[in-house]
């Protein structure tokens, strides 16, 4: 859980920095933060909450190939999900960040998603994952 909210608000971190001052859309300053976040999550995942410590090349592969498809659905759901719900209404700002309750609502889907693929596809337990 711990690591899902550091995940999440490195996301939130680096979408609100981008909108704050880099004059990005809110699509391109979603994009970044989501790749940057995903990143980090790989590494956390991994090592501390499912306890992967094999570093064998073609468990990497497996378990990397299989996050980044996971995340790559669960992105899209992101990527899509904050324009449209912001398109609908939820388009007011939260801690002057415009788009950022649009953000939050998808995060909470999100997280829920990517723990679920985490847990029951990518880091099962298996002989060679240990």
């Amino acid at each position: 859980m711990f690591f899902g909210g550091a995940t999440t608000f490195i996301n939130w971190g680096v979408y609100g920095l981008l909108m704050q001052f880099s004059g990005f859309t809110i699509a391109v300053s979603n994009g970044i933060a989501w790749i940057t976040a995903v990143v980090f999550a790989f590494i956390v995942n991994k090592i501390c909450v499912f306890n992967s410590r094999s570093w064998h090349p073609l468990l990497v592969v497996r378990e990397g190939g299989l996050f980044l498809g996971a995340r790559i659905l669960s992105g899209l759901l992101e990527i899509i999900g904050v324009p449209l719900l912001y398109h609908l209404g939820f388009n007011y700002p939260l801690f002057n960040i415009e788009g950022f309750a649009a953000k939050i609502i998808v995060s909470i889907i999100v997280i829920v998603l990517n723990y679920i693929f985490s847990k029951m596809i990518i880091f099962r337990k298996n002989k060679g994952n240990k």
